[in-house]
């Protein structure tokens, strides 16, 4: 009996189409997960279907050595075609207006069985296109979901949306359906939005539908690593009842193509000289992610506390909340001649709208990083060794923060939502003990430290082919599942 497997397969190209969400933070794991399964073999035509201005940003992330296909699926709101630069009251009129993806996407999928003769191996669609399952199951092929999260905080995420379950309690806490009772949730650290979802709100009418949607697909990939998040994988495996391959982290360690059609506001080589110049694990990071901004007087209050630190500090900044995001910078929203100190001191480089994450993150001079606790940037920070402290703004982040504290012991919590109040004494504080060499910031460094190998390893492809990573090990038998699926249904 022939068993398929990616290293075995039929002498035809095997077609895989993706379908990522309209946002930066999932086109970029997608993309990833493109090119890891090239790798993994080249047998596998890769096609990547979004709009047409997210086509653009994935054309400038690739290379073409990569051999990923794209398809642009058209979209009559041309202006808005993802979520970067979004406010997030509109956010859920773009999640409403994506749904009218489905019939060009459906067309593409036929489009792909006229030229190829047969359906594509699967389609592997983002949670919030749960609507790809039914396009699958109508045109003869296999839907997988992608969760470009974490595997803890897509499972909060997912519970929240389903249930609601803070509208059952009037206490301040609350047991979150498919989590253990040990991890209850903080009705105040929910986004406005969440807290006041009843169902029948525009959040809930689009996030209900397509989640539960992605619920029915064949399988789940989650964009993590087997080893870093044991709870997390188990919980959602036990909620979801599908197989879940942890796939995660290879695209965490390299700066390859992280950085295309970028446009960096400081000098690379300044940028290194400056770290360079830096103690070893002395230099405080600070950025919010490529669509987060904090409000004005929370800037005031972090750019005092830094100052006051008298610790090196690159802070990546982006004009505070009520004004465009990616409009020019104005130094009246630092407090006074703040950027003119930090230069003649040295202490610090302020940096408008962008930095090379990666970069900063991997030298050796970075001791911790102040985040939003997106998953990227957590991965990107934790792929290095580095601590963070957490500043939660929106998404899932508020629980990708709890999961970092509460299970790898890899961060503390300055605050958490734009409404929270922040005062400069409470950053010189929570900066001093995740710095503190001994204590909570030196356990919080060395569980960093153990989770950077943990990711080394699970990425890891000995010279022999023999011993692989668990993520390596992972992909290769889902493409398997998915061709010998495949054959058991082309032999019935």
């Amino acid at each position: 009996m022939y068993m398929a497997t990616p290293t075995a397969i039929h002498h035809q190209q095997h077609h895989i189409v993706l379908l990522p969400f309209l946002a930066h933070g999932h086109l970029s794991p997608f993309l990833a997960l493109a090119r890891q399964i090239k790798h993994t073999s080249k047998a596998f035509t890769i096609t990547i279907a979004t709009t047409a201005l997210n086509l653009k940003y994935l054309r400038q992330s690739t290379d073409h050595g990569d051999d990923i296909l794209f398809a642009e699926l058209p979209f009559s709101h041309h202006d808005r075609q993802s979520t970067e630069n979004l406010a997030i009251s509109k956010i859920p009129d773009l999640c409403h207006k994506s749904l009218s993806l489905q019939s060009p996407f459906r067309q593409l999928i036929r489009d792909i069985i006229a030229k190829d003769g047969r359906p594509p191996l699967c389609i592997i669609s983002d949670v919030f296109f749960g609507w790809a399952i039914d396009v699958a199951n109508s045109l003869g092929t296999l839907n997988f979901t992608f969760t470009t999260g974490g595997a803890y905080g897509t499972m909060a995420y997912i519970s929240l949306w389903l249930h609601l379950p803070h509208h059952q309690t009037d206490s301040s806490d609350f047991a979150l359906p498919g989590f253990p009772e040990r991890c209850r949730f903080c009705r105040g650290k929910l986004n406005s939005y969440l807290r006041s979802a009843d169902g029948d709100d525009p959040w809930s009418r689009f996030m209900q539908p397509q989640i539960s949607l992605s619920l029915k697909s064949h399988g789940w990939l989650c964009n993590t690593v087997e080893e870093i998040e044991p709870l997390g994988l188990k919980l959602l495996r036990d909620y979801i009842h599908r197989p879940v391959w942890s796939i995660g982290g290879s695209s965490f360690l390299s700066e390859k193509n992280t950085y295309k059609g970028k446009e960096v506001n400081i000098c690379s080589n300044k940028l290194e000289k400056w770290l360079d110049e830096q103690e070893p694990g002395s230099v405080i990071y600070v950025s919010f992610g490529s669509q987060n901004t904090i409000g004005s007087s929370q800037m005031i209050e972090l750019a005092q506390g830094l100052e006051r630190s008298r610790k090196p500090f690159v802070w990546v900044v982006r004009p505070p909340l009520g004004f465009n995001i990616k409009g020019e910078f104005r130094s009246e929203w630092l407090p006074k001649g703040f950027e003119q100190r930090m230069t003649e001191t040295k202490q610090g480089l302020v940096v408008r709208d962008w930095a090379p994450q990666l970069k900063i993150l991997s030298h050796k001079s970075t001791g911790v990083f102040v985040s939003h606790c997106g998953w990227n940037s957590i991965m990107e920070s934790l792929s290095h060794g580095v601590p963070i402290v957490g500043w939660p703004l929106g998404a899932e982040q508020v629980y990708n923060s709890k999961m970092l504290r509460e299970e790898m012991g890899v961060s503390v919590e300055l605050a958490s939502g734009v409404e929270s109040i922040v005062y400069e004494e409470e950053v010189i504080k929570v900066i001093d003990i995740a710095m503190d060499g001994n204590g909570k910031g030196g356990e919080m460094r060395k569980n960093a430290s153990l989770i950077k190998e943990q990711i080394i390893d699970a990425n890891n492809i000995r010279e022999d082919g023999k011993v692989r990573g668990s993520s390596v090990k992972a992909l290769e038998d889902f493409l398997t599942h998915v061709l010998t699926m495949t054959s058991k249904e082309e032999i019935q």
